[in-house]
């Protein structure tokens, strides 16, 4: 297109929750209009999706991470929209259309209309799909649901690297804000669970996509699923736990009004039920454990030139890696891929497993590659091994130095106790020395991840993971 400048893309980006870039050099250096969102009636806005092509400064133009793409669907108007501000992009005259006010979609009630009645329609054609034959933009459902033609959006608020819209209490869109030619993640684990009939994710419905004329390669721009209204972040669920505990440092964990051993248990049966079934709906295969090995230690290798704490740890890191390295082939099979309790929902009839799009760091084709499911076990190990230390730093008032010690050792107690509780309902008995040696690799591989992570931004935590690196080899 050459009737937009690129710095209204540009101006728009860095204003947003969701895009990566915040804080590095870049430039918009290309966008393309995708096509035009369907169900459009006489008095609801255009809705046109775009994608915005963004190169960085700061790394070299080879790198796998110099260029990234960002979807960011506008709603067109002939006059101003003052309810709608907050999400003006800008003004210009389009080709087509003549003078329009451009608004991020996602925030008008009116253009979200247009996508769920795209999605309704879809699910009334012959294979479950509508497609523009000019853009290539299709609308795919699955069937057995019913969605509410007439029901309110809502935009879903907070820091995240995509934006959510709830139809009223039944359906919720994801649309995916940095994409990448190839299938998500997401839409294919939970379009296989779904089919599978899972009890252990929120179903799909559907999902948006077209055909990128570049590499002839489908890019997944949004999914629809059910909305698990009345649920509860598992995370918030274990942080609510702790401070019922620390409400009483007296009492021990298990004694707490709050224990989470209950939970953790069904958690882990959950994921043991989760991790058969996409074993049995992908497939499996087998690895050399040496080149998992290799790869362990070359991330070791990185992050000990960002972490200096981590220098010495590197022996009995080391040694472990050539534990792994010596077991010879593992099975490995898809799996969740970033697993921490923010990934789970409680609801009324079991705990739900989300966002199957994997470590957002890694490119789209590893994220798709076969792992051990001790991967997503060891990281929600390091995920309640963070809790306790959460509520503490949360903690404003001043207390006694005794009463802090006393929090600090009943926060530890909750902390191995749910792990405990959720390994042995997730194995069903005890592990095998394999299994072990697979388990204290990956929740070493883990913690040193965050090492980095908390190094960079927000090095006064960096101390958690690395307590949890200093137990490797302890006896």
């Amino acid at each position: 297109m050459t009737h937009l400048e690129p710095q209204v893309f540009s101006d728009y980006l860095v204003r947003t929750r969701w895009f990566g870039g915040k804080g590095r050099p870049f430039n918009v250096t290309g966008f393309r209009l995708v096509g035009e969102v369907p169900g459009r009636v006489d008095d609801s806005p255009r809705v046109v999706i775009h994608l915005v092509q963004v190169t960085y400064d700061d790394v070299d133009a080879a790198a796998p991470d110099a260029v990234e793409l960002y979807q960011v669907p506008l709603a067109f108007y002939e006059h101003p929209q003052g309810r709608l501000d907050h999400a003006f992009v800008g003004w210009w005259e389009d080709p087509e259309h003549g003078w329009v006010h451009a608004y991020d979609a996602l925030h008008d009630r009116e253009a979200m209309a247009c996508w769920l009645r795209s999605f309704d329609d879809a699910a009334t054609q012959e294979h479950g799909h509508t497609v523009d034959p000019e853009t290539m933009l299709t609308f795919h459902r699955l069937p057995g649901h019913d969605l509410d033609r007439d029901a309110q959006s809502m935009l879903f608020t907070g820091e995240q690297s995509n934006s959510s819209v709830a139809f009223g209490e039944d359906a919720l869109m994801k649309v995916f804000r940095k994409v990448t030619p190839g299938v998500n993640p997401d839409v294919a684990v939970h379009d296989v669970l779904t089919r599978a009939g899972s009890d252990h994710i929120a179903a799909l419905y559907g999902w948006l996509d077209v055909l990128d004329a570049d590499s002839d390669a489908v890019i997944q721009l949004a999914m629809l699923q059910q909305f698990l209204r009345t649920a509860t972040d598992g995370w918030d669920l274990a942080l609510g736990s702790v401070r019922s505990l620390f409400a009483d440092p007296e009492l021990h964990a298990r004694e707490s009004g709050g224990d989470f051993a209950g939970e953790a248990t069904r958690l882990g049966e959950a994921l043991r039920e989760l991790h058969e079934t996409l074993r049995e709906s992908f497939g499996s295969q087998s690895i050399e454990t040496a080149d998992l090995a290799e790869q362990m230690g070359q991330r070791l290798a990185a992050a000990e030139t960002v972490v200096p704490g981590l220098a010495e740890h590197h022996a009995p890191l080391a040694a472990l890696h050539d534990r792994v390295a010596r077991l010879g082939r593992i099975e490995v099979h898809r799996i969740h891929g970033d697993l921490h309790l923010g990934q789970t929902l409680r609801t009324s009839k079991g705990w739900k497993v989300v966002d199957f799009e994997g470590e957002p760091a890694k490119p789209l084709a590893e994220r798709m590659l076969p792992d051990s499911p001790w991967r997503d076990v060891a990281g929600m190990l390091r995920s309640f091994d963070y809790v306790p230390h959460v509520v503490v730093r949360d903690r404003e008032e001043e207390d006694d130095p005794e009463v802090d010690a006393q929090r600090t050792q009943r926060g530890q107690e909750w902390a191995h106790r749910s792990r405990n509780h959720f390994l042995t309902a997730y194995a069903g008995g005890e592990l095998s020395e394999t299994q072990r040696t697979l388990l204290d690799a990956y929740v070493a591989d883990k913690a040193v991840y965050e090492t980095v992570y908390e190094t960079r931004n927000r090095p006064t935590w960096v101390d958690i993971p690395l307590q949890a690196v200093a137990r490797i080899g302890a006896p």
